[in-house]
């Protein structure tokens, strides 16, 4: 005869797993927050542009940025900057990218 499953404890493994996952997920958001510089926009900037981005459906702009996104993981130049350079390097990528966006529907 069988020995039968333990329901309980595979799905207190399986939430531990998701937990887990979760965790990861916030935490290279966080790294990738760091790595492009965003760190140093408020949290309100922030958080406008990301709406932005997420509320657009234009295929075009979500293609674009997508470029732009596989593009800077290409590079080796994704390294954050010392914080004197990080604040010029930052007001020249945010016009072309996730600028527009937030200054026209997060800037009213």
């Amino acid at each position: 005869m069988r020995k039968p499953r333990d329901f309980d404890a595979e799905l207190k493994a399986l939430e531990d797993k998701a937990k887990d996952l979760k965790a990861r997920k916030v935490q290279q958001l966080g790294e990738l927050v760091i790595a492009t510089g965003a760190d140093t926009l408020n949290p309100e900037e922030l958080v406008g542009a990301l709406v932005a981005i997420a509320e657009t459906k234009d295929a075009v702009k979500r293609e674009a940025w997508a470029r732009r996104g596989s593009a800077w993981f290409r590079s080796k130049s994704r390294r954050p900057a010392p914080a004197t350079d990080r604040d010029n390097s930052g007001t020249q990528t945010q016009p072309g990218g996730a600028q527009p966006p937030s200054g026209t529907e997060g800037a009213a």
